[in-house]
């Protein structure tokens, strides 16, 4: 069956259900979302005179809970037009419609008598075949079918999203022993495809994977805090970023949970897990039990593990001393490991740094991992028969850069179980049946592909689902062409090769303008086209401020002049090479990594696309051509009729506000991404697969070198009167500083084509020698470097 998604209906409009409303419309889903009639009058709705029969009112409580999701931060939508999408209604007048919906998702309290009633409704208003699913965090799925229909039954199974469900890539499927196997299926690839989730097939065990792996393995921790004599922040340091983990790390997430939600589902699995070997752990050590005393939730209490003060005006965030249950101020962490990590950027191989260190912090690691190596490996195949279920679940649900199994691979199995075995913990046998058959890793890559241990035949196998798919990591050494230092060259078959550079933060530097036209002149002379795109956290930060600091301190004008140039030119040649050049940018792509998207032939965007030209935050304008590619997308939109000052206006302040878009929808009305030739993939893992698609696509509708641009129509004077009035006005009120005006006039003079006395048609090198000789006298401004060496020293924007 060719089944189609288009109408969907939520049940409950809580923060789950409302959050999930938002992500359904974002993809395109028409959305009812229902919720209860309120019981009583609130004192407004009274003071109005309105009564119980009111619409407004009996809506009050799902149009209440919506509008809290889309104010909240992160934004749940993509955009906030797409709220259109959905329409509120209520239980007792509404009910009816989800007999037009191709999907209804129930997502009330996690009760199993009011899940029950509701789905006992849904039963009777359904159309047959129509897809049904809870998202219970933990509700056994089975329990939910007494009574329903068979064709119900059929069509149900759990859809566990994880919060926020925009931005947690996990969506757990549960099947019942009723469920037809045909729409688990369809959850599977419509979950990843459409709605960009990793999908991972659970049994319907307590918790089913994430959560029950998870939670064991921050309630094991808080038992080896109490056991080590830690501090938070030690601990936070340590299970941070460094291990490849959220930077909230553990406290920090807790608070954000809610120590009561954690507390809850470890208490479920002690209750509803009696042969589970490590039941012992997720019993509550006793500063887990004083806070839950003494109500500090974490952020819904206001205070947890960290406490918001205000003193004498300014803010501090306190910790929590664990032995007293008093407050102090925050401590700094220090391990003499973590600075010889520091300049490790293989997670696998620091994981294994962290492992073997002699220090404390190597013995809260052993201990920690030990237990988590131990408890997953007996989890096979109670909850999951194979292993990169697990791995997978961890690292979508908790941001894990490497699950359970694979860290277990990097620091090496056989030394890790002697390791296990010092601190009392043992793997479960087939691990070890495993090992006597001289399979010494759970993972690896075989012709461009990742394969898995599998312990039903004893065999390695492909991870299902990614057969079609295109994975960097596992064709980076096999299929390198060409690499240096920030950038390796991978052929992608088909002709089409895959430029990836990996600098710190992926800033673009000499390196990786190497890696650019080094990938341009093999695809133009042995294959057929470039794909941009990289594994990293983000697209990337931008090009190198720091080493543009260094050359404009020493005032080493003529090389800087070389360098600014050097970025022209490569993303010139981008723009014009004989061969079709995609971008696919993810997550941020700041400055440069802005710029090159704009100059390829077609950028394949995930939706998850923070994008923007923001060098005027460190006193600087679009200097790699960003601010000529908005003076040519200027002209190529100008229609007759057009107010061109309003047009130009708009263009400005996009640059002059360093205007981020807050997804790769957003990045369209910013002018960052083209309508009708840039596209959006809303599932990350296939962003790669689609943009060499596109990239051979356009080789074979018969690329041609574009010719170069001669007719750009700049405004001058027209444009230029405008900018420094405004600018005039902005710094007389000190709503900007005096030097904000000076880049804004900087800014407006390139943009404008210079001071011309009339509309002039312009070409694209003129525009950038404007650009660069603005952005060189913009690096020989004290106040210009003071903004830049803030933000290389200590992160922060600088406004002087």
């Amino acid at each position: 069956m060719n089944r189609k998604i288009k109408k969907v209906s939520v049940l409950g409009s809580g923060v789950m259900g409302s959050a999930i409303a938002c992500h359904l419309a974002n993809i395109g889903c028409e959305v009812l979302l229902l919720d209860m009639v309120p019981r009583e009058l609130s004192e407004k709705e009274a003071a109005k005179g309105l009564t119980m029969e009111d619409k407004i009112v009996r809506n009050r409580l799902v149009n209440d809970f919506l509008k809290a999701s889309l104010k909240s931060k992160p934004s749940p939508i993509y955009k906030q037009e797409f709220a259109s999408r959905i329409t509120t209604g209520n239980f007792d007048d509404d009910f009816e419609k989800i007999s037009e919906s191709d999907w209804i998702i129930e997502v009330v309290v996690e009760r199993l008598d009011i899940k029950q009633i509701i789905l006992e409704k849904v039963d009777r208003f359904r159309k047959p075949g129509t897809l049904v699913s809870t998202n219970t965090s933990g509700i056994p799925i089975h329990m939910m079918l007494e009574g329903r229909s068979e064709d119900f039954q059929k069509h149900f199974c759990g859809t566990h999203f994880f919060n926020p469900p925009r931005y947690l890539r996990l969506l757990e499927i549960i099947p019942s022993p009723k469920t037809d196997p045909g729409i688990i299926d369809f959850f599977m690839h419509y979950g990843a495809r459409f709605l960009g989730k990793k999908t991972v097939l659970c049994k319907d065990t307590p918790a089913f994977i994430a959560n029950r792996i998870g939670v064991y393995s921050i309630m094991s921790l808080f038992h080896v805090v109490e056991e080590m004599d830690l501090t938070i922040e030690e601990v936070d340091k340590l299970t941070g970023p460094v291990l490849g983990r959220p930077k909230s790390a553990t406290f920090r997430t807790c608070d954000v949970v809610g120590l009561d939600t954690l507390v809850h589902v470890a208490n479920g699995l002690t209750e509803n897990c009696p042969d589970d070997e490590e039941r012992e752990q997720f019993k509550l050590p006793s500063y887990v039990s004083g806070m839950l005393e003494n109500g500090w939730l974490g952020s819904k209490s206001k205070q947890g593990f960290y406490k918001k003060v205000v003193n004498d005006g300014k803010k501090e965030i306190l910790s929590l001393d664990l032995k007293t249950l008093e407050y102090r101020p925050k401590q700094k962490a220090n391990f003499p490991i973590l600075a010889q990590t520091k300049e490790v950027d293989d997670l696998r191989e620091r994981t294994k740094m962290l492992f073997y260190a002699q220090d404390k912090a190597g013995e809260f690691f052993k201990k920690c991992f030990s237990g988590l190596f131990s408890y997953v490996s007996h989890r096979i195949p109670e909850i999951s028969d194979e292993i990169y279920k697990l791995d997978d679940a961890l690292k979508a649900g908790f941001g894990w850069e490497l699950g359970p199994f694979e860290s277990w691979d990097a620091v090496g199995i056989e030394k890790a179980i002697e390791i296990m075995a010092a601190h009392g913990k043992q793997p479960a046998e087939w691990v070890n049946k495993m090992l006597a058959a001289g399979i010494t890793s759970f993972y690896k890559v075989e012709n461009g592909a990742k394969m898995f241990y599998d312990l039903a035949s004893e065999t390695y196998k492909v991870v299902p689902g990614t057969e079609e798919l295109l994975f960097l990591d596992n064709l980076r050494d096999s299929n390198t062409v060409w690499k240096n230092n920030d950038c390796h060259i991978i052929d992608l078959g088909d002709g089409i090769l895959n430029l990836e550079f990996h600098t710190k933060m992926n800033t673009i530097g000499g390196g990786v303008l190497q890696g650019i036209q080094k990938g341009i002149d093999l695809a133009e002379q042995e294959y057929k086209g470039l794909v941009i795109s990289n594994t990293g956290q983000n697209f990337s930060a931008g090009a190198n401020v720091g080493l543009i600091f260094m050359m404009a301190v020493e005032q080493e004008y003529d090389e800087l002049n070389f360098a600014i140039k050097q970025f022209q030119d490569t993303m010139m040649r981008i723009r014009y090479s004989s061969c079709p050049v995609v971008v696919a940018p993810h997550n941020m792509a700041l400055g440069g990594g802005c710029e090159m998207s704009m100059h390829a032939d077609k950028v394949v965007a995930h939706a998850e696309l923070y994008m923007g030209l923001v060098e005027f935050g460190v006193g600087l304008i679009p200097g790699g051509g960003g601010t000529k590619e908005f003076a040519k997308r200027l002209s190529d939109g100008l229609k007759p009729g057009d107010v061109r000052i309003n047009r130009f206006r708009d263009s400005f302040l996009t640059i002059g506000q360093a205007k981020v878009s807050m997804s790769a929808y957003e990045a369209f009305d910013l002018g960052y991404l083209r309508k009708g030739i840039d596209e959006i993939v809303v599932d990350r893992d296939y962003q790669l697969t689609r943009a060499k698609e596109a990239c051979l696509s356009l080789y074979n509708s018969g690329y041609t070198q574009p010719p170069k641009e001669r007719n750009i129509t700049v405004l001058g004077q027209e444009g230029l009167g405008i900018v420094y009035v405004g600018a005039d006005t902005m710094e007389h009120g000190k709503y900007i500083s005096e030097h904000d005006a000076y880049i804004s006039e900087k800014l407006g003079y390139v943009l404008a084509g210079g001071d011309l006395s009339e509309l002039t048609q312009v070409d694209e090198q003129y525009l950038l020698d404007l650009e660069r000789k603005a952005f060189l006298d913009l690096c020989t401004k004290k106040k210009t470097l003071e903004r830049i060496q803030s933000i290389v020293t200590k992160g922060k924007i600088l406004r002087n």
